[in-house]
């Protein structure tokens, strides 16, 4: 391909070629970054129908056993 950067609005594919090739770290950060507000749009109704339900919830503390403790034995000194 020649030294001459294609210009985006005349042909965008090409262009959007060159810049793969040419510049892939610039063209691949856009195109993941652009993804996130498509995903928005997107991923609730995939999970819908998937089945996906709601996600637990984090414990805040650890759950208390009922009833009394048993006393450890066998650890005297």
């Amino acid at each position: 391909m020649s030294g001459v950067t294609p210009e985006f609005w005349k042909t965008p594919f090409r262009y959007l070629r060159w810049a793969a090739i040419q510049k892939p770290a610039k063209f691949y950060s856009i195109a993941i970054g652009a993804m996130g507000p498509v995903t928005l749009v997107i991923a609730p109704p995939i999970r819908r129908y998937f089945n996906d339900g709601p996600i637990a919830k984090i414990p805040q503390t650890y759950p208390i056993p009922k009833g009394p403790r048993p006393r450890p034995t066998g650890f005297e000194d």
